[in-house]
């Protein structure tokens, strides 16, 4: 099984102009990690630290008290938690799914840090106010009510539950349908630290699907309120870097061949390509099945993430649904499994990389990744 980077010195095809792999996946690793003011490696020690109270849950059921003790977020203050935890009350209170109060958690970490900010003179954008930074002059209500988090979370979801398929669009599409920024991508960086928040204060809840009063952990090609899905439901069989494969940068998922493959979470497409040849270098090609003894991922497809997260999907049975340079929602279908390839029968290898991790590529195990993004792999068919 190759390892991320290793056709590095192989070209990519874009329209008149071919960009090397490695230059490109460079160019967004570091435009991401621009993005998210270089906290890429703290996020993921925060992500850490608070998910041990509500890994094994999908979601307690119980309407959030703003008014009690926060739980502790090694990047956010008591204040910035509170707030969150008003944003999620209120979505609880008019019975949002989880996955909106994600969004609407996100959106206001990413307008204001999860501060009310009031109006701040020469700074201010426009009239712009409170957790949302909504305007009076467009319509969100007078000066005073923007200021309440209660009644402008209120709004937000109001806003947010006009949009047709809002629930399973990725959340910057989702967040910019109601916010209109001037900065539309800069959502998705908030994501995973929104999701993290969201479990703290609910025992879970961004792991879960349902409305806010029939909480159950995901299953299926259900999206989980992290925004993260399976990409197929199939039993594990290689895993992550065992004793018999110790360079195994994923996991095999079994499924039959011709299974619909989804992208696990919303991102950018950064490669497209075909990879199988023999050992001396001859190529093989991807359309036929491949076998034990072609190296390369066959039919291939690698997805770019917010917080330097990167997929990839190999083996497929034909060329990708997908294109170089598109967005994907989470869950849209981006090709079928296959043998192509190094593979002795039909399945999906699977792999997770941090890109801010510079030992191995980044790879970690998908196993407990998704488990924790509520997504968890393993599920037979």
């Amino acid at each position: 099984m190759s390892v991320l980077g290793e056709d590095d010195d192989l070209e990519v095809q874009t329209g008149k102009k071919r960009i090397r792999p490695a230059l490109l996946a460079a160019f967004c690793t570091v435009l991401l990690l621009l993005c998210c003011g270089g906290g890429v490696v703290a996020f993921f020690l925060d992500a850490a630290r608070n998910t041990q109270n509500y890994d094994a849950g999908c979601g307690n059921g119980q309407l959030v008290d703003a008014a009690a003790k926060m739980p502790s977020h090694h990047e956010l203050s008591e204040e910035q938690v509170r707030n969150a935890a008003i944003i999620v009350r209120v979505g609880q209170d008019m019975n949002v799914p989880p996955r909106g109060w994600v969004i609407a958690v996100a959106t206001a970490m990413q307008e204001s840090s999860l501060h009310n900010l009031p109006d701040l003179g020469a700074r201010n954008d426009h009239d712009s106010l409170g957790l949302f930074q909504q305007r009076p002059s467009t319509g969100w209500g007078t000066p005073a009510q923007i200021m309440d988090p209660q009644y402008a979370s209120r709004k937000f979801y109001e806003r947010l539950l006009t949009v047709p398929g809002w629930e399973r669009m990725s959340l910057t599409q989702a967040a910019q349908r109601v916010q209109r920024s001037a900065y539309p991508n800069a959502y998705a960086k908030h994501e995973q630290l929104a999701s993290t928040v969201v479990n703290s204060l609910t025992g879970g809840a961004a792991r879960a699907a349902g409305d806010s009063t029939k909480l159950q952990c995901v299953s299926g090609d259900q999206i989980a309120a992290s925004g993260w899905t399976a990409p197929v439901n199939g039993e594990v069989g290689s895993g992550f870097r065992t004793a018999s494969r110790p360079t195994h940068q994923g996991v095999d998922l079994i499924v039959p061949r011709g299974t619909p493959i989804r992208a696990a979470a919303g991102g950018l497409v950064v490669k497209v390509r075909c990879q199988a040849h023999l050992a001396n270098g001859t190529d093989w090609g991807c359309w036929r099945d491949g076998s034990p003894s072609v190296l390369g991922c066959g039919w291939y497809v690698e997805i770019q993430h917010a917080n330097g997260l990167l997929t990839r999907y190999c083996h497929m049975v034909k060329q990708p649904s997908v294109v170089l340079g598109q967005h994907v929602a989470p869950g849209q279908e981006i090709g079928f499994s296959g043998t192509t390839g190094h593979s002795s029968g039909p399945h999906l290898h699977f792999e997770v990389h941090i890109n801010s991790d510079p030992s191995n590529n980044g790879a970690i195990d998908p196993v407990p990744f998704m488990q924790r993004m509520g997504a968890p792999l393993g599920v037979k068919a």
